[in-house]
């Protein structure tokens, strides 16, 4: 299950339109530092397309849909920290419904 968190407003680099997303968040989870072996809580977010106005869309935050948050492979990209330094990434994380609860749509 991932949790809705939140509503945000992108725009289309190409077209300048302006679009919502939901921001989605999965259930912690331990993980452990590369850097010192620690261990750590984070969640998985990512966003995905929104079609319902804001009001409809800004009640649904706080309620959980069926699924999860999954790291994909994509086309590697570099993020720059806050402390200035730049990493590779080669990931992303996106949302996949649960396939037994997901409606099929055709057209």
């Amino acid at each position: 299950m991932v949790t809705i968190i939140g509503l945000e407003k992108k725009k289309n680099l190409k077209s300048q339109e302006i679009y919502s997303v939901l921001v989605l968040q999965g259930n912690a989870e331990v993980l452990k530092s590369k850097a010192t072996s620690r261990p750590y809580v984070s969640a998985r977010k990512t966003t995905i397309p929104c079609a319902l106005d804001d009001v409809l869309a800004k009640s649904l935050i706080g309620q959980s849909l069926p699924g999860s948050i999954e790291k994909v492979a994509c086309t590697p990209f570099e993020v720059k920290l806050p402390t200035g330094k730049k990493v590779k990434i080669s990931h992303t994380f996106q949302y996949l419904p649960d396939p037994e609860k997901a409606e099929t749509v055709i057209g």
